[in-house]
C-alpha cells in the first residue's frame, strides 16, 4: 500500500507540472516525452493498483458480509431445529429478531476494527514525524572566521576562498555528489581549512555553507518572502537579488510584483523562473560558500549568459563553485575543473581546458549541440 500511495502521489506531481508547464514543454518540444514518461509510470502504477484494489475490495467484502452470513448461518440451524420439532416456530422468529438486531452492532464493530487499523497506521506516521529531530551529532569544532580551501578528498577536488569554480564532467551525479559531500549533505572525508566538516558544529556549516539544489521547497506566500526566505526583507538588497538572478522580469510581469502570491512550489511559475526565484534566494543569502548544482538549467542561452555575468560579479569576493557544462556558464568561472569518473582529470580556465582537453571539449561540445537541438524545435 505505501509503495502505491508513494508512487501515485509522484505522478500526481508530474502531472500538476506538465499541466501548469504545458506552454513551455509545447514551445520546447519537450510534450511527447514527458507524455510518454508519464503514460509510462501511470501503466505500471494501475498493475499496483489493481493488487491494491484485491486486497481492499476482500477486505471490504468481509466487512459487509460476515454479519450477514452470520444471520443466515443462525436461521438455517434454528430453522432445521424447527423443522425437527426442538423449537417453536415462535422462537424461530425469535431467534431470528434476536439475530438480525445483533448485526448492526457486529458491523459497527468489525467497521470499528478497520478504522481502527487505520487510524493506528496514521498516528504512527505522525508520531514518527514530529518525533524527528535535526542531527547535530558528530560535531563540536569552531571554524575561524577565515577557514581557508575546501577539500573533498574522494575526488580531488580543492576549492580556493573567494572565486567562482565551476565543476565539469560526462557524469553530472559527480559533479553533484563532491557539492554534497562539501556540504555535509552526505558523509566524506571532506576538509575546510584543514578541518573536517564533520567535526564542526552543524548550525556553523548550514549558515556558512549553502547548497542551493534546484528543486528546493517555494513555499506559498509572496515573491519577497519566497526570496527573503528565513531572513528579514530588506531593500535594496532584495530587489539587488532579483537583478543579479534576472527575475526582474518576473516580478515586473506579477500584479502585484514582490507582493504578488506565489502557489506553494510556485506552480504559477514556469520551471525557468522558478530556478531564477531559488537563484536570487541563494544570492540574497550572501552565504560565505555558495554551492549550485546546474543553476542555469531551465532557462534559454541568452538568460543563461546574463545570469552567468551577474551570477559572477554578484559573487566577487565570495566562494561559489557550481556544476555544469555550459560553455557560456564555463566561460565566467575563474577555474575550471573537470572530473573524469569522479576524480579532477584537469584545472584551468575555460579557455584553457579547451585547447588542451579533449575530453572536456567533447563534454562541451555535445552540450552545446543539445541546447541547439532544443532551441531548433
Amino acid at each position: 500500500m505505501t509503495p502505491y500511495r508513494e508512487q501515485n502521489r509522484v505522478l500526481i506531481n508530474r502531472l500538476i507540472d506538465i499541466v501548469t508547464g504545458l506552454r513551455v514543454l509545447s514551445g520546447l518540444g519537450g510534450k511527447q516525452t514527458y507524455l510518454g514518461r508519464y503514460r509510462e509510470d501511470s501503466q505500471a502504477l494501475v498493475g499496483q493498483g489493481y493488487r491494491v484494489g484485491a486486497a481492499s475490495s476482500w477486505t471490504g467484502a468481509l466487512g459487509s458480509g460476515l454479519p450477514t452470513l452470520f444471520l443466515a448461518a443462525v436461521t438455517w440451524i434454528a430453522a432445521r431445529m424447527a423443522a425437527e420439532g426442538s423449537i417453536t416456530v415462535g422462537q424461530l422468529i425469535a431467534v431470528y429478531g434476536y439475530v438480525a438486531m445483533l448485526v448492526v452492532p457486529v458491523s459497527f464493530f468489525i467497521e470499528g476494527a478497520q478504522q481502527l487499523t487505520a487510524a493506528t497506521v496514521a498516528a504512527r506516521r505522525v508520531i514518527r514525524f514530529l518525533a524527528l529531530e535535526p542531527d547535530h551529532s558528530g560535531g563540536a569544532r569552531e571554524l575561524g572566521p577565515d577557514p581557508g580551501i575546501l577539500h573533498d578528498p574522494d575526488s580531488g577536488v580543492e576549492i580556493p576562498p573567494g572565486v567562482f569554480v565551476a565543476l565539469a564532467g560526462a557524469e553530472p551525479a559527480d559533479c553533484a555528489g563532491v557539492l554534497e559531500r562539501l556540504a555535509r549533505f552526505t558523509a566524506s572525508d571532506a576538509t575546510w581549512g584543514g578541518v573536517r566538516v564533520d567535526e564542526v558544529v552543524l548550525p556553523q556549516i548550514r549558515s556558512r555553507i549553502l547548497l542551493a539544489e534546484n528543486d528546493a521547497a517555494l513555499f506559498a506566500g509572496t515573491v519577497r518572502e519566497a526570496v527573503a526566505g528565513r531572513r528579514e526583507s530588506r531593500e535594496p538588497d532584495l530587489g539587488n537579488a532579483v537583478r543579479a538572478a534576472v527575475a526582474s522580469d518576473i516580478v515586473d510581469a506579477l500584479p502585484d510584483g514582490l507582493d504578488s502570491a506565489l502557489d506553494s512550489q510556485a506552480r504559477n511559475l514556469s520551471g525557468g523562473q522558478r530556478q531564477r526565484l531559488r537563484l536570487a534566494r541563494a544570492l540574497y543569502a550572501q552565504p560565505e560558500v555558495l554551492l549550485m548544482p546546474e543553476p542555469t538549467s531551465a532557462v534559454d542561452a541568452h538568460t543563461e549568459a546574463t545570469m552567468a555575468a551577474r551570477l559572477r560579479e554578484a559573487r566577487r569576493g565570495l566562494t561559489t563553485v557550481v556544476t555544469t557544462s555550459s560553455p557560456l556558464v564555463l566561460d565566467n568561472a575563474d577555474l575550471v575543473l573537470h572530473l573524469v569518473e569522479g576524480r579532477v582529470a584537469a584545472s584551468g580556465t575555460h579557455q584553457e581546458l579547451w585547447r588542451s582537453d579533449p575530453a572536456y571539449r567533447a563534454v562541451v561540445s555535445r552540450t552545446t549541440a543539445t541546447r541547439d537541438e532544443e532551441a531548433a524545435q
